[in-house]
């Protein structure tokens, strides 16, 4: 089996499959349980996922977030995109990867060049969250250096006792000029 490449989205062809995988999160979201439908129903009703998917590549544009594919043999096997939420924070969504792409290191290679790439652009936190029932991808997160927290945007009441909120600063006192 060949390895999964993690690349940067340059092309239409590249952005629809990023699209397509997006709607197959929404979907697993929606299906998972009661409470992720009730996520989903809140943040992503499907006009306004719809209208998300329309300007994705607008929200996730260089020079202050990127959009990423996963794929083996030209096949999509997972996404994941971050955005600036303020000169110095960028923000990891829709990190997703496939039953298919399950167990092979994709998801953790989508964040690390998320991670990579905000500190390049200069950014010195990243956020990200995800529901407390998806266990793997907490265990990814925390292994990765990422603290859990309190939300760091408005949320209503029934969905901070349901999302993990996470932070990871990108430059320590150690790493700055003396």
């Amino acid at each position: 089996m060949s390895k999964v490449d993690i690349r940067p989205v340059t092309t239409a062809a590249d952005l629809a499959a990023v699209v397509e995988l997006c709607w197959a999160y929404r979907d697993f979201l929606y299906n998972f349980a009661p409470t992720e439908r009730l996520i989903v129903e809140t943040f992503y009703p499907q006009d306004k996922y719809s209208a998300l998917m329309a300007r994705l590549a607008d929200e996730h544009a260089r020079p202050r977030g990127i959009i990423l594919l996963a794929e083996r043999d030209g096949i999509p096997l997972g996404c994941g995109m971050s955005h600036a939420l303020s000169d110095t924070e960028s923000e990891i969504k829709r990190v997703f990867v496939t039953d298919a792409a399950r167990g092979t290191g994709a998801g953790r290679a989508i964040c690390q060049r998320l991670i990579d790439q905000a500190r390049e652009d200069g950014f010195e936190k990243v956020y990200l969250d995800t529901s407390i029932a998806f266990a793997p991808a907490r265990a990814l997160y925390a292994s990765l250096g990422f603290i859990e927290r309190g939300p760091y945007q408005p949320m209503p009441d029934f969905a901070r006792k349901a999302i993990c909120f996470y932070e990871l600063p990108l430059t320590t006192a150690a790493a700055l000029p003396r």
